[in-house]
């Protein structure tokens, strides 16, 4: 599918259409909206079932769905795993709902931002007894932020598991679409991430999930680790 140059244009054009419909908030996962779209739902389940990891590390929890897909997936494996949610402001109602939900028990929530030294040492806490740890980065999607998130988070992410990176879609986004925002082509997601492959040989793309799902807002954004942490 990746070679056929129609169903790829087809494609595109289909994702800026239903973009203009905010597509991405119209689902939620077991009650609690999620604002994704269904296919890199499906390609982290899959990711998850694979991996099975003990910790996820989410940036940006939003209204908590994402947060509950993945203790849902936690519960699913029958394991101790865990899932922690960061976001410079959680609002109160989103809070309750994580907090009141039947699955709240495996989600930890820290308020602040990604990038601060703060932040940083109560994910480490968390952190010190995990064995197998993914990262999911879907908070300021400017280039600075998530370059910094990449920087930070990335040492956590053990071999064989993976480093996710939402949004890298802006890159290849109409302008008329980051209108109003502080970032932009050239200024996002899949920008960091090139800067951060130049330099950090841990990562590789991970081509086949984006050329299978053709639909993601995640292209090049799936990162496999594949080689340990020195």
């Amino acid at each position: 599918m990746s070679k056929d140059k129609v169903l790829l244009e087809l494609t595109r054009n289909w994702f800026d259409a239903t973009f203009e419909h905010q597509y991405s908030y119209h689902f939620k996962w077991l009650g609690v909206p999620i604002i994704q779209y269904p296919q890199d739902i499906i390609a982290l389940q899959e990711i998850i079932w694979k991996v099975k990891p003990d910790l996820i590390i989410e940036t940006g929890v939003a209204r908590g769905g994402s947060l509950i897909f993945s203790a849902s997936m936690m519960h699913l494996l029958d394991s101790d795993g865990i899932v922690i949610g960061i976001d410079i402001k959680i609002r109160k109602l989103n809070s309750i709902a994580v907090k009141n939900h039947q699955l709240s028990k495996r989600i930890h929530l820290i308020e602040g931002s990604s990038i601060t030294k703060k932040v940083l040492s109560k994910v480490l806490q968390l952190a010190k007894d995990k064995k197998k740890i993914m990262i999911i980065l879907d908070s300021n999607h400017t280039h600075k932020h998530v370059l910094k998130e990449l920087e930070m988070y990335s040492p956590l992410v053990t071999k064989g598991s993976y480093l996710i990176v939402f949004d890298t879609i802006i890159d290849d986004m109409p302008e008329r679409f980051s209108e109003n925002r502080p970032w932009s082509k050239d200024n996002n997601p899949k920008s960091a991430v090139q800067e951060f492959l130049k330099t950090n040989k841990r990562f590789r793309v991970d081509k086949d999930i984006q050329n299978k799902l053709l639909i993601s807002v995640a292209p090049n954004g799936y990162l496999r680790c594949v080689k340990n942490e020195k």
